[in-house]
């Protein structure tokens, strides 16, 4: 990553506090996030468990962990 959005040392954006159902985190997002992924050259998700995947993959990303 280059370019001035992105400065050593700022303050992470993610992961995002999660209290609940977020109603951004769609099927719609993971197809999205499918295709962009496609469109570098990796391949297509066929499989139901890779769909699954992705989708645990994206909220790991996006939201903080439970605390244990």
């Amino acid at each position: 990553m280059s370019g001035p959005e992105f400065r050593f040392g700022a303050e992470r954006s993610y992961p995002l506090a999660h209290a609940g159902p977020d109603p951004l985190f769609t099927e719609s997002l993971v197809n999205s996030v499918a295709a962009v992924l496609v469109g570098y050259g990796y391949p297509r998700l066929a499989a139901v468990d890779d769909w699954a995947a992705l989708e645990s993959a994206l909220a790991a990303f996006l939201y903080n962990p439970k605390e244990r």
